[in-house]
């Protein structure tokens, strides 16, 4: 797909910004036949974790014997990665066809960059036969593009603070917005903290939450180190389940939870919970990655809270301090999150990723790290070489998706798509 002219008039409208609403994305479904009616969706929204939360629950029914598709964003290497069906992605020539015939009725509906890759992953899903879809929301929920479809089961992982300019200042009113993907009557799992419990109710889903008041151990994570965790959840139902993820950090295990009640309430049996959260992968969120003798984690850590998260798991691991390679977007929380990784920081070196034009000039995150030793680089390859001549057995690449996304082919051998990254 590197030289397919539809992909590159596809990413020419990240340019054109977000536009939350659903009018034109509906009115794209409609004229590609409503291809988001040929399969159940499952809408998986919230402010961190969203992704693995997804990524778990696609397995976990997969273990289950059902065909599922996985859609997720942003991509890290190639545009395909955000269409899974079974575990893989979809060719890139499939992708290529699919987003042929739906370029004229994009253009006729003006749809937005996320509105046409929404719906392409609908078209894509529904000529695959996919039985249910597990749909990351893009942004906020009420109005992002995948609230066009009718979900049978809707997933809140959590709330913080992030694209506040978009979805309010407040956790409240974050809040408010995700609950649009929730549906009365349906049901719906969420790992909200008690205070934001009451506005997710307002909608009537028929919720249930992680941790709920009360419960006591309902929740229980025995941290495996660099194994994962094993969980044990016992269920409002009464029904009790228990399984070992991969995903490191408390909050890896959280995710894996919450995929693991949704999996329940979707009628997924419990050795296929099992199975699934064992198989779990999900690349570049504390992925580790050999790299010049020792390892590399990567994360797409972006806002405080992801990154206080981040630093949490790595404490849990033992590690005390560490080089960090760190490069962000510049309209991002930066020293929100910076002041989560400062503490834990041997050395910073300072990037950017070379293909996003929202990338923050290294040199300006500096001040950020006082205290710490500081390098600025202006890629992720002279990041990568500053780092090999460092010799540590561990370091930290976080900050940006982004970023990740163009460090992960370096240290990988695999070959990214030359274009810019706006979404």
């Amino acid at each position: 797909m590197t030289f397919s002219p539809d992909l590159d008039w596809l990413f020419a409208r990240q340019r054109f910004g977000v536009h939350p609403g659903l009018t034109r994305v509906r009115a794209l479904l409609d004229r590609l036949g409503q291809p988001e009616r040929a399969f159940r969706a499952v809408l998986v929204g919230g402010t961190n974790g969203k992704g693995s939360t997804a990524a778990t629950l696609a397995a976990m029914l997969r273990a289950d014997g059902v065909r599922v598709g996985l859609f997720t964003s942003p991509h890290l290497t190639h545009f395909a990665e955000r269409f899974a069906v079974d575990g893989q992605p979809l060719p890139g020539s499939v992708v290529a066809d699919a987003l042929f015939l739906l370029r004229s009725h994009a253009d006729t509906v003006e749809a937005s960059f996320f509105e046409v890759v929404t719906a392409l992953g609908c078209l894509l899903f529904a000529e695959a036969g996919v039985e249910v879809a597990v749909m990351e929301v893009g942004l906020g929920g009420r109005l992002d593009a995948t609230n066009a479809l009718d979900p049978v089961l809707s997933v809140i992982t959590n709330v913080a603070l992030d694209h506040t300019e978009i979805l309010g200042g407040t956790l409240e009113l974050i809040a408010s917005e995700k609950a649009g993907i929730l549906r009365a009557g349906r049901p719906a799992v969420s790992g909200v903290v008690p205070d934001l419990r009451g506005i997710l109710a307002r909608e009537g889903a028929d919720i249930w939450f992680l941790d709920e008041p009360g419960a006591g151990d309902a929740l229980q994570v025995h941290p495996l180190g660099w194994e994962g965790s094993r969980v044990s959840l016992a269920l409002p139902d009464r029904e009790f389940l228990t399984f070992r993820t991969p995903l490191l950090g408390a909050h890896g295990a959280r995710n894996a939870a919450l995929a693991a009640m949704a999996a329940h309430r979707l009628g997924v049996s419990p050795d296929a919970v099992t199975r699934g959260a064992e198989q779990t992968v999900w690349p570049g969120r504390l992925e580790p990655l050999l790299f010049a003798g020792g390892r590399v984690l990567l994360d797409g850590a972006h806002n405080p809270d992801g990154a206080e998260a981040v630093a949490s798991a790595l404490r849990e691991l033992g590690v005390e301090r560490l080089p960090i390679v760190f490069g962000a977007a510049g309209d991002k929380d930066v020293a929100g999150v910076a002041a989560a990784l400062r503490p834990l920081a041997s050395e910073v070196i300072l990037t950017r990723a070379v293909l996003s034009p929202r990338a923050a000039d290294p040199a300006s995150l500096a001040p950020l790290f006082a205290g710490v030793p500081v390098r600025v680089t202006a890629s992720p390859q002279e990041a990568l070489d500053v780092l090999r001549l460092r010799g540590a057995p561990l370091a930290l690449v976080c900050g940006s998706l982004y970023l990740i996304g163009e460090v992960r082919p370096l240290l990988t051998g695999e070959t990214g798509e030359d274009r810019e990254r706006w979404q």
